[in-house]
C-alpha cells in the first residue's frame, strides 16, 4: 500500500511539473536546434484598430485582440469606433489624419485612415485632461 501512495504521489508531482512547463505566458520558445524569442509587434498595415470612449471616463485603442496601440506601421487601416456616451467623443489627429466621432454623438463607425511617421494623438475634446492617449508610427 505504501508503494501504491508512493507512486502516485510520483505521478502526481510528474503530472503537476509537466503542466507547469506547458504554460501559454513564457516570450522564449525551445526548438530542437535554437530558442526563438517572441516580442509584441506592431499590427500589420490594412489591420483593424478598435476605438472605445465611455460609458464612463475611459478611452483607448487597441488592436483586434485586445492590445492596446503603442506602435504603428505606416499604411492604411480601418479604424472601427463605439462612442457608448453623449458626453464623449473619440478624436484622432496626427500626419494629415483628422478623424471624430462627434460630443452629442453615440454608437458605431468607420473610418478608412492612412497613418504615416510620426506621433498621433487621440482624445476626448471635453476632457482632454484626463481621457487622451498617443501612439507612434514608423515607416
Amino acid at each position: 500500500m505504501r508503494l501504491t501512495r508512493t507512486a502516485i504521489v510520483i505521478g502526481l508531482v510528474v503530472a503537476a511539473l509537466g503542466l507547469a512547463g506547458c504554460g501559454g505566458d513564457d516570450e522564449s520558445v525551445a526548438t530542437d536546434t535554437e530558442t526563438t524569442t517572441t516580442t509584441a509587434t506592431a499590427p500589420e498595415t490594412g489591420a483593424v484598430l478598435d476605438a472605445s470612449v465611455g460609458p464612463g471616463f475611459e478611452i483607448s485603442l487597441t488592436t483586434e485582440d485586445g492590445q492596446p496601440v503603442e506602435t504603428l506601421t505606416a499604411g492604411s487601416y480601418t479604424l472601427l469606433t463605439n462612442d457608448q456616451s453623449g458626453i464623449h467623443n473619440f478624436h484622432l489627429t496626427g500626419g494629415g489624419v483628422d478623424v471624430d466621432t462627434g460630443v452629442s454623438e453615440q454608437g458605431t463607425d468607420s473610418f478608412d485612415i492612412t497613418v504615416s511617421e510620426g506621433t498621433y494623438d487621440f482624445v476626448c475634446d471635453p476632457h482632454a485632461g484626463s481621457m487622451n492617449g498617443s501612439f507612434e508610427v514608423s515607416g
